[in-house]
């Protein structure tokens, strides 16, 4: 759940045709904010699910339930034992939503207007929680919150999970539904987002000279893993492997990254991963369009990699979906292994002269390309590096 696309195949032709899925928000409650170029998904989460469904739950789950269904779908909705089924769903500021609706609702109306799901609507663990309900995994139902580097989390953690033996099956990702006039106006006061808002679709930027900040977006990205013998028994089609996942923390400011740490946690991913710098064909990187960000991962990236494997990055299209944003680029990844085709990086029109690296600023054949590196970094010093290698 995107904003360029409701399903992986739309999201995926949306990013090969170089779509936007920014906008200028029109709503009454943004006609104040200092930002208001933002992304919001591409359908209603309410026309996917039961009324039921919808009223319990914040829109973090609405995104998460939608995802997973989908991602349990095309996985075939593997027949295996609760017990050996988890869920391992990061976010980065849960329902957050709510938060600003009940109080709103606390406000105007008093204690006893508040709704009674206000609770586990707000909670950081609901979409997992949901998830597990509608799956009936039992093996475990967990929640990193790690800032915009939880969806890579959550898949490192999975995969460790499968590869420990303790189950067979992990529903594993990412959300947040952060489009909201209290989560813009702190970003905004951090003057971490963007504020360019002539041209909605041109507003996120990375690498380019011109980049003023990232752009605030609402989405989920869901993988199914599985331990390949059991993916093999049941004829499962696979997709690609996670090779190698490493997740680090940078023990220094809670805001500023550390490009040594980035350095270190590709590293460690490519050494799980047990392959050399040369076999990476292309690197996702997380880079939001942030002045300071993007020049530190690109030096991360060519101390590590060199500067000719090609980058990109997509959230130039999608914006920043921050506790999705490390699924999505696994997807993207994935994506583009088994596709041969790498989405390049939208408004890169005048690359920044301080950064050395061959970015990507349109599709691209990557067709030899048989592993590469997605990258997710979060506010305090969170950092997660996934490699992914075709199927």
């Amino acid at each position: 759940m995107t904003p360029v696309g409701d399903t992986v195949a739309r999201t995926w032709k949306a990013l090969l045709e170089g779509r936007s899925g920014i906008t200028l928000l029109d709503q009454p409650w943004a006609q104040e904010l200092p930002v208001r170029v933002a992304g919001l998904v591409a359908a209603e989460p309410a026309a996917l699910l039961s009324i039921r469904e919808y009223r319990r739950m914040d829109r973090c789950g609405h995104l998460a339930l939608v995802a997973s269904r989908e991602a349990w779908s095309q996985a075939g909705q593997p027949s295996v034992d609760p017990d050996r089924l988890a869920v391992v769903i990061g976010s980065g500021y849960g329902g957050l939503g709510t938060v600003v609706a009940q109080t709103r609702v606390l406000d105007s109306g008093g204690p006893r207007r508040v709704s009674p799901h206000t609770v586990t609507q707000v909670m950081a663990n609901s979409p997992s929680a949901w998830v597990s309900i509608d799956v009936g995994a039992q093996g475990g139902a967990r929640t990193p919150v790690s800032a915009c580097a939880s969806g890579a989390e959550a898949i490192a953690q999975g995969t460790e999970m499968i590869r420990s033996g303790a189950v067979d099956v992990v529903v594993a990702g990412g959300v947040d539904a952060c489009v909201n006039e209290l989560a813009i106006s702190g970003f905004a006061q951090l003057r971490a987002l963007s504020t360019s808002e002539g041209d909605p679709a041109g507003a996120s930027r990375p690498f380019d000279r011109d980049r003023n900040g990232f752009v605030m977006a609402e989405g989920a990205g869901i993988v199914v893993l599985e331990r390949e013998e059991f993916a093999r028994a049941r004829g499962a089609e696979i997709l690609g492997r996670i090779a190698g996942a490493a997740v680090t923390s940078d023990a220094g400011d809670i805001v500023a990254a550390d490009p040594e740490m980035q350095q270190r946690v590709m590293r460690k991913a490519l050494t799980a991963a047990g392959i050399s710098t040369s076999d990476i064909g292309f690197v996702h990187a997380h880079a939001t369009s942030t002045p300071i960000g993007d020049l530190f991962e690109a030096g991360a990236i060519t101390a590590v990699l060199g500067n000719q494997v090609p980058v990109t990055s997509t959230k130039s299209m999608t914006g920043h979906l921050l506790g999705g944003a490390g699924t999505l680029g696994a997807i993207v990844t994935i994506q583009a292994l088994r596709t041969g085709r790498l989405p390049g990086t939208l408004n890169l029109r005048n690359p920044d002269p301080a950064i050395s690296l061959n970015l990507i600023n349109a599709t691209t054949e990557c067709a030899g390309a048989s592993a590469a590196i997605t990258n997710a970094f979060g506010f305090g010093g969170h950092s997660a590096a996934l490699v992914i290698t075709a199927a």
